[in-house]
């Protein structure tokens, strides 16, 4: 894609009579009166959402207007030119309109219905650059686009796609701006205090209790995740600040606990979390799977099975009980309410048994088992999920054996690896350790670092053993890898055999047992890293101070706030969501990870630790991890050394199509660097992202400058990759992949007993028993089966890359929606190469008998289920 050359804005400040079209102009004048200025009257159509579905109170409220709007309580419209009255060089304003038959349109039961306003113009008005909208009505009503026509330079837009409160709660108009773009400068002079007061009004003052009708983005610490009024079992630390660095998260205002003044309360399920107005889920995503799955799953599913299933914390018999629950279902013996489980979203459905009280929870069985039920237990596909399956990016070239600990050695104990020469050699096929270094040939999993800090805590929480783990995979001759050693550590309290064990490939039915249970401690370690780390933390959490400050800082007129528009769509409320119900104390996270309460703790250390936005995009990630090298001959710029290597030669091709849109895109409205230093509104936006909304870390020298133009297209691909597909890589698998517990346990409750201990004579008699006792219970299972169901699960209205909300009006500037329309058939390409790789059979990680093909960078999806499609946005 070539840069567009720096586009024609005449129509921005040619001469204002030009505006209207000449037809309108002679239809207005009269033979009379030829020299004073004409009027016209110019009709604009005014898109309504409706409500799906309404309460009592709300059919009431929307009967009461109906009959108010006829004498004169309407919806209130007034145009606002782009140009100053010359004489007063006040706004320029239109006489105010009405809608036209809102009462005898309020029982349409259509989910758009279309509405009309009569503006009469001076033919010199200009064109209308903005438009206020007043609410006069009781209740809120959703504003999806307003058209005027009658124009010379065309259709005039103005895309709302926001709530519009009533002014009895919100007495200030609402300012919609029409989609030409302008950057701060160029502002058109009849806009410039609107733009600033907007913008204002965003950032509100940063006090107060927010209330769920408000329209106020400001930022806060995590100290809502606990509820230390409930008990000290319930309180947790706060998260942000000079102690405990984190991103900042959307303020709400709440007043503090009763019983810790630096905690906030908590607004417990199932009452809403404040976000802005316009960040709440619309209400088509709340009728459909995922939101309506989510809440369904959190508020009435969960409750029900702690009631349901015995108080014991029972693990499974054998894995034919695992078996019964995709093919019999599980038994839930609390009756529900008919009404909600009727509409209780899950998979399969929640089924009624008839005459009784009990219902029968029967779940999807996983992708995992569709193609080799018993794929999981072998080695090959544990080496393939570490490239290809729901986390493919922890695995790290070796660069040096054994491997090293960062840790500090005054509060950890020496910290040498317990791997050894011997250890691996005979599984290197004739190759000595420093050849396979050489080669490149060997590479780690390494959560050694990440765990063994808090190991002491985990393993003192009831029903929980861990180790912190590393795995040695050695890459073969047919380009596959296969696991070759596995490092179990534990801190360095107890004798220092005990301390690090290290475990290989088994050589008879014990050693077997051994290995696999070794195997499912290094999933759990790889889930609670993926599920804290690679995707809240990452994905979800550090994006939100960008968001934020995008809001705050760039107005709607903005050509990078539209830019970013569809990347920003329902994160908010989805983090909110999770602060509520699934990161909380106690919460889904906590009671289903092994890391139990210390959850979040994990997640802080790796932000302090090891975040760092200039590392976060693709290729500099790819290289920080060995997996990568920059070579000059290769069509990116970028050489894998491990060529099939499924979620990063599928990701190169979405990274760098972002990479060319993002660049033609900023080179269109930004041809000169000064012109970047000059814009007020981006570098406020990037300075508060980084300052304020990572302010813990602002001081950091690796945070990028914006300067230039290759600055702020490095930023903004970033931003879009994490929001779209590296989101979708790590979320969309959950289920598929994890939905089978012993593929991927996220939970470990026993250490592996070495001859000897107590447990060992029960290990040696029934190891089916001892391993299944080892995996979370039939309680923690089916309750995290049922929440990353949930959380893999597309809504019908999902928006996916390389498309976005009326695509067609978004912008109007003509050649960049050109230039989309350029990138969303580079995405169609994109889309036909994944399906030609998963085809191509020496492509082994992703092509073979019984091998799932790699399709979660897959850009399209259908609804549910489906391990494939990139959203636009991180939206569940």
């Amino acid at each position: 894609m070539v840069p567009l050359q720096q586009k024609n804005r005449g129509l921005r400040v040619g001469p204002v009579v030009a505006a209207i079209s000449e037809d309108l102009v002679k239809k207005s004048r009269t033979d009379k009166d030829e020299k004073r200025a004409a009027k016209f009257t110019m009709t604009a159509r005014v898109t309504v959402r409706n409500k799906h579905k309404e309460d009592l109170k709300e059919t009431f409220v929307k009967q009461l207007d109906a009959i108010t709007d006829r004498i004169g309580r309407n919806i209130v419209l007034e145009l606002i030119s782009t140009q100053l009255d010359p004489k007063t060089k006040a706004l320029r304003r239109s006489k105010t309109a009405v809608l036209k038959d809102w009462s005898k349109k309020s029982n349409i039961k259509a989910e758009k219905v279309q509405y009309s306003a009569d503006f009469t113009l001076d033919s010199d008005f200009g064109l209308p650059g903005a438009i206020t909208v007043s609410n006069k009505h009781q209740r809120e009503f959703f504003l999806e686009s307003i058209t005027l026509e009658g124009f010379a330079s065309g259709p005039v837009h103005f895309p709302c796609n926001s709530w519009v409160q009533s002014t009895k709660h919100h007495p200030a108009k609402r300012i919609f701006f029409s989609n030409e773009p302008y950057l701060p400068s160029e502002t058109p002079p009849g806009l410039r205090a609107l733009r600033e007061r907007e913008l204002k009004d965003l950032r509100g003052e940063g006090k107060g209790v927010r209330k769920l009708s408000d329209r106020i983005y400001d930022y806060d610490i995590y100290n809502d995740l606990g509820n230390p009024d409930k008990g000290i079992d319930y309180a947790r630390p706060v998260l942000g600040g000079e102690k405990i660095p984190y991103p900042r998260r959307c303020r709400t205002g709440r007043e503090p606990t009763y019983t810790d003044s630096n905690a906030e309360s908590r607004v417990e399920k199932p009452s809403p979390m404040y976000v802005p107005r316009d960040e709440q889920f619309e209400e088509s995503k709340k009728k459909t799977f995922s939101y309506g799955r989510l809440k369904a799953v959190l508020h009435t599913l969960v409750p029900s099975l702690k009631a349901s299933i015995s108080a014991e914390n029972r693990g499974f018999n054998a894995f034919a009980d695992i078996d019964v629950l995709y093919k019999e279902g599980i038994l839930l013996k609390v009756g529900i309410q008919d009404e909600i489980w009727r509409l209780l979203p899950l998979p399969k459905v929640v089924t009624k048994i008839q005459e009784s009280s009990e219902g029968l929870l029967r779940y999807d069985t996983p992708k995992i088992l569709s193609k080799d039920k018993f794929a999981w237990l072998r080695d090959d596909e544990f080496a393939r999920q570490a490239i290809a399956g729901v986390n493919p990016v922890n695995i790290e070239l070796l660069k040096e054996f054994p491997p090293k600990s960062n840790l500090d050695p005054q509060i950890y104990g020496p910290l040498e690896s317990a791997l050894k020469e011997e250890h691996i050699l005979g599984q290197l096929h004739g190759m000595s350790v420093q050849q396979a270094l050489q080669e490149k040939k060997l590479f780690i999993v390494d959560y050694h670092d990440a765990y063994l800090p808090f190991l002491n805590r985990i393993n003192a929480l009831d029903g929980r053993n861990s180790y912190a783990t590393r795995t040695i995979f050695f890459l073969t001759s047919q380009g596959t890898l296969k696991p070759i050693a596995i490092e179990l550590s534990l801190p360095p309290s107890g004798p220092p055999s005990r301390s690090k064990r290290v475990v290989t490939p088994p050589v008879d039915a014990t050693s077997n047992w051994i290995w696999q249970l070794a195997k499912s401690h290094v999933c759990s370690n790889d889930a609670g890293v993926h599920q804290l780390v690679n995707h809240w933390l990452r994905t979800h959490a550090c994006m939100e101070p960008f968001i934020l400050a995008a809001h705050r800082q760039l107005s709607a007129m903005h050509p990078i706030f539209k830019l970013l528009d569809p990347h920003m769509r329902y994160t908010l409320e989805i983090n909110a969501l999770a602060r509520q119900s699934l990161i909380n104390a106690d919460g889904v996270i906590e009671s289903c990870f092994t890391p139990g309460r210390y959850c979040m703790d994990i997640s802080a250390a790796a932000y302090k630790n090891f975040w760092r936005f200039d590392k976060e995009g693709l290729p500099a990630d790819l290289i920080r991890r060995g997996m990568a090298v920059p070579d000059s001959t290769q069509p990116h710029g970028l050489k894998l050394l491990l060529e099939d290597y499924p979620y990063a030669q599928d990701g190169l091709l979405i990274w760098f199509a972002i990479e060319n849109w993002v660049r033609t895109y900023v080179n269109h409205y930004y041809p000169s660097s000064t012109m970047i230093i000059n814009d007020t509104e981006l570098q406020l936006w990037y300075s508060e992202s980084v300052n304020v909304g990572h302010g813990d870390l602002s001081d950091a020298d690796w945070w990028p400058k914006l300067e230039t133009g290759e600055d702020l297209v490095s930023i903004l691909t970033t931003i879009i990759w994490l929001s779209s597909a590296q989101h979708a890589a790590l979320n969309f698998g959950q289920y598929p992949y994890g939905g089978y517990v012993p593929n991927r346990p996220p939970l470990m409750r026993r250490h592996i007993p070495e001859q000897g201990d107590p447990e060992f004579e029960n290990f040696h008699a029934d190891p089916q028993k001892y391993f299944l006792s080892a995996l979370p219970s039939l309680l923690q299972a089916t309750k995290f089966m049922a929440v990353v169901d949930t959380l893999s699960t597309h809504s019908p209205d999902e928006e996916y890359i390389g498309n976005r909300q009326q695509m067609s009006i978004w912008s109007g500037d003509a050649e960049i929606v050109e230039a989309f329309y350029e990138f969303s058939a580079e995405i169609q390409r994109i889309e036909k190469e994944i399906d030609r790789r998963n085809n191509d059979p020496s492509l082994r990680s992703r092509c073979g008998a019984g091998v799932l093909p790699y399709e979660l960078l897959a850009p399209s999806s259908e609804p549910g289920v489906t391990c494939r499609g990139v959203p636009n946005s991180v939206s569940i």
